[in-house]
């Protein structure tokens, strides 16, 4: 067991590294070197991993690991496209997916507002864990303090206690809330969609921070708390 174990680290650390070396790979992770290259040669039997650049001494994932989180991905948007559609209509405004992947959220599906006023987010996009409302939605069930807290405007929590406290508050009243935390013109409330070991995703209702006030807020945080509740009972168990 501690084999496959340390095989799923280092796909991991590769993932996130890559092209990486054994070196590097053993110094990330804890590991000794040879239990790494051990790893390394499993992966690479599997298909999971490829030497980058046709060297063997550094390494990236191949297709097949995209692949399945590609599949994981659509499943999610499956189950997840009609309750987003349900709370854009409800809303009116644009609804977000986002997925945790290490300090951050990341944006797999969006359904847009029809106002002409819009803030559009490509997908793929990576959004600070403590900076947006889909990040601290996620964040305030993960047992991962993050090191450092970059600033991104004048509204950015930066201070460990304050953010303990504010992710307290999430967790009492069910949703997160972003006021120009990542963006000042961007305003936003999100939920975390819980799996059972723990968060899988957000939804979020985002809109230009103009046109959401404090009683707008609370109405599309409820209503947003609703809809992860909604999705979170949908995932497959």
């Amino acid at each position: 067991m501690q084999n496959v174990i340390n095989a799923l680290r280092v796909l991991e650390e590769v993932a996130a590294r890559q092209p990486a070396g054994v070196g590097e790979l053993a110094r990330g992770l804890g590991l000794p070197k040879s239990t790494v290259q051990r790893s390394l040669r499993t992966l690479h039997e599997a298909g999971w991993i490829r030497p980058a650049g046709g060297t063997v001494t550094r390494w990236q994932v191949t297709s097949k690991a995209l692949q399945v989180g590609r599949r994981a991905e659509l499943g999610l948007r499956d189950v997840a496209l009609p309750v987003m559609e349900e709370l854009r209509q409800r809303t009116g405004e644009t609804i977000h997916l986002m997925i945790p992947e290490g300090d951050a959220v990341v944006l797999i599906e969006r359904l847009e507002t029809d106002k002409p006023l819009r803030i559009v987010l490509p997908l793929g996009i990576r959004l600070p864990l403590h900076a947006s409302a889909n990040g601290k939605a996620v964040l305030a069930y993960l047992d991962c303090p993050i090191a450092e807290l970059p600033t991104y405007t004048d509204t950015t929590i930066t201070d460990p206690e304050l953010l303990s406290a504010e992710l307290a508050e999430v967790r009492a009243r069910g949703y997160a809330d972003n006021r120009g935390e990542w963006r000042s013109d961007i305003a936003a409330v999100a939920a975390a969609v819980i799996g059972p070991d723990g968060p899988v995703a957000s939804l979020s209702v985002s809109t230009p921070a103009s046109r959401m006030p404090d009683d707008l807020r609370r109405e599309y945080g409820k209503l947003v708390t609703q809809a992860a509740r909604t999705l979170s009972e949908s995932l497959p168990r």
